[in-house]
């Protein structure tokens, strides 16, 4: 279910969100519905920001280039263990802990994040980013 809700903004505003659903291919509309939901989130998980990415917007670690999904990918190596995970990662309890906290709140976003992470091979990747290379070890 949804509401309709109104807002006044500035017109520089009006402009930026303009200039942004353009580049997400996105109506204002979704997109300023998509930057709100992504601000009330980013105020109740702390450590969580949110970024364009390859593959549109994800959430990511503050001050880390890791997604959230990569964390807790990495999370499920350790039995979803936030200390393990932590040592691992050379990062505070709290960084790995307010991962699993996002996970918990949006399991199906993180967890269709790491299924299309893992539907990639070698082939998909290179049409992707023809500059790849393989090294085998």
């Amino acid at each position: 279910m949804s509401k309709v809700l109104s807002m006044r903004v500035k017109d520089e505003v009006a402009e930026r969100l303009s200039r942004m659903s353009r580049r997400l291919g996105r109506t204002a509309s979704e997109t300023g519905a998509l930057l709100l939901d992504e601000a009330l989130r980013a105020s109740e998980f702390g450590q969580i920001e949110f970024r364009d990415s390859i593959v549109g917007r994800q959430a990511y670690m503050k001050g880390s280039s890791l997604a959230v999904w990569e964390v807790i990918s990495l999370a499920r190596e350790f039995d979803m263990d936030p200390e393990r995970t932590a040592g691992y990662l050379c990062w505070p309890l709290f960084r790995a802990q307010a991962a699993l906290n996002y996970f918990q709140a949006y399991p199906e976003e993180i967890t269709a994040a790491i299924e299309d992470n893992d539907s990639y091979d070698f082939e998909k990747l290179r049409r992707r980013l023809p500059q790849i290379e393989l090294f085998e070890v």
